[in-house]
């Protein structure tokens, strides 16, 4: 299906008010944003998480759901046949608007990850970055992902791990998943799954402390300052747009997870049930 068609069938499908939990979200707080300040590594992490997607994306057609504000779409549509993208936040959508204008190839638009609003098989890629533990219904939403990829689509995740010794949750969370939770969620959604980790920690005393006595700030702009207690000087956010050089190391995982990795990376290839 072409970019007018699709755009089209979007119009057509779209319900005239959103439900009244996309209505009240706001995640501008807990989202990275350009210009705000950040550790070298929280950079090095948002930058290589859209350098690898950008390569699997070269040519296809991609759907990025939760995009926020739209920090690598720029990057995704350098390398992309075609982008949608759609996130619940309005703000954050303004943000990620601006930043894609005259773009031709890059659509946005407000929707739910439970509640895709596109035609079956109408994608090669679906990404979700750093959201899913913001989703009340995650299984649906790996339902919907299912849908609307065409057969060897692949659905690409990336997520905090909640085992990592120096995880701290976000207050909006829903449920945080770990490596083998995921991995077994995808699987029994029809999908060739593998998980693996990335970024392993160096010790981390000080910020371990700090989450276990709930001393972590909630939004991202407060936690900027103990950023640079635990982290060194801090860099602005920047939008990630072109090639990059930087790609994750994925380490594979055994059976029983890993609490050294602080990211997890999740490929998931749509199969025939």
């Amino acid at each position: 299906m072409g970019m007018r068609a699709l755009d089209g069938y979007m119009h057509q499908t779209e319900s005239s008010s959103m439900t009244a939990a996309v209505a009240a979200a706001s995640y501008g707080e807990v989202t990275e944003q350009p210009g705000q300040p950040a550790s070298r590594s929280q950079l090095e992490m948002l930058e290589a998480r859209y350098a690898w997607a950008a390569e699997l994306a070269r040519g296809k057609d991609v759907l990025e759901t939760a995009c926020g504000a739209g920090m690598g779409l720029q990057a995704l549509g350098n390398a992309a046949r075609s982008v949608q993208a759609g996130d619940v936040d309005r703000e954050n959508l303004r943000v990620a608007g601006a930043a894609c204008a005259g773009r031709s190839n890059i659509m946005l638009r407000q929707f739910q990850g439970e509640a895709l609003p596109f035609p079956d098989e109408c994608f090669d890629l679906v990404l979700l970055f750093e959201a899913i533990y913001y989703l009340a219904d995650a299984g649906q939403f790996l339902k919907e992902a299912r849908r609307v990829l065409r057969p060897r689509g692949a659905l690409l995740i990336v997520t905090v791990n909640p085992e990592w010794m120096g995880f701290n949750p976000s207050p909006l969370k829903t449920r945080y998943w770990s490596a083998m939770d995921l991995l077994a969620a995808l699987q029994a959604r029809g999908f060739a799954a593998r998980v693996q980790g990335a970024f392993p920690a160096t010790s981390g005393v000080i910020r371990r402390a700090a989450v276990a006595l709930n001393l972590i700030p909630r939004t991202m702009r407060s936690k900027a300052l103990l950023k640079r207690i635990f982290c060194g000087p801090m860099h602005a956010v920047p939008r990630i747009v072109g090639n990059s050089s930087l790609r994750p190391s994925l380490e594979e995982l055994d059976g029983t997870g890993s609490r050294r990795h602080r990211v997890l990376y999740a490929t998931a290839l749509k199969e025939s049930l």
